[in-house]
C-alpha cells in the first residue's frame, strides 16, 4: 500500500511502525463486543479481491479501526492485528486468507458514517469512495481524527 502520492507506508517504506486499517462487520452477525468477549478472533469470510490485497498486506501490530455496518454506519472500536495472514482453515481455496484480531478497546464514543462524510480528513478514505469494501487502509491523519471525533487518547 502506498501513501499520498505513492509512496510507501509504514514497514513497505523500511519503518517500523504500525499502518492502520478498517475493517467492516454486520454487528448482528459478528459485533465489537464479540471481539471483546473473545478477546482475540480469526477475521474471516473476506471474499472481495480488494478487500483480500488489503487483508494479505496486513502485519502484527498493525492498527484497526473496527467500523459496524447495518443499522449502526460507525467506527465503534479499535483492535490490533496479532498474526500474519494465513489460507483460512474453513475454506479449500487457498487465496481466502485470515488474520487473527485482539480487541484493544471500545471508542468512547461511535463516529459515524456521517461524522466521516462531514470531514474532510476522510474524503479519500476507502468507506466513503467504496462503501462495500470490508478491508482498508486509514492514513495516519485519518487515524488519529477517528480517535479525536471518538474522544479517544492514542
Amino acid at each position: 500500500m502506498g501513501g499520498p502520492g505513492g509512496e510507501p507506508r509504514g514497514r513497505a517504506a523500511g519503518l517500523k511502525m504500525a499502518n492502520y486499517w478498517l475493517v467492516k462487520t454486520e454487528p448482528s452477525t459478528y459485533s465489537y463486543d464479540d471481539l471483546e468477549r473473545e478477546k482475540t478472533a480469526v477475521w474471516d469470510g473476506v471474499k472481495n479481491p480488494v478487500a483480500l490485497r488489503n487483508l494479505k498486506s496486513m502485519h502484527p501490530g498493525d492498527q484497526v479501526l473496527v467500523y459496524h455496518t447495518g443499522d449502526e454506519k460507525a467506527v465503534v472500536g479499535w483492535a490490533t492485528v496479532v498474526s500474519a495472514p494465513y489460507t483460512d482453515p474453513k475454506q479449500k481455496d487457498a487465496k481466502l486468507v485470515v488474520i487473527d484480531l485482539r480487541a484493544h478497546r471500545r471508542l468512547p464514543q461511535a463516529v459515524t458514517l456521517a461524522q466521516i462524510k462531514a470531514d474532510r480528513t476522510f474524503v479519500d478514505l476507502p468507506i466513503v469512495r467504496q462503501g462495500r469494501l470490508s478491508v482498508s487502509p486509514v492514513t495516519a491523519p485519518q487515524w488519529k481524527r477517528v480517535l479525536q471525533l471518538a474522544g479517544a487518547e492514542d
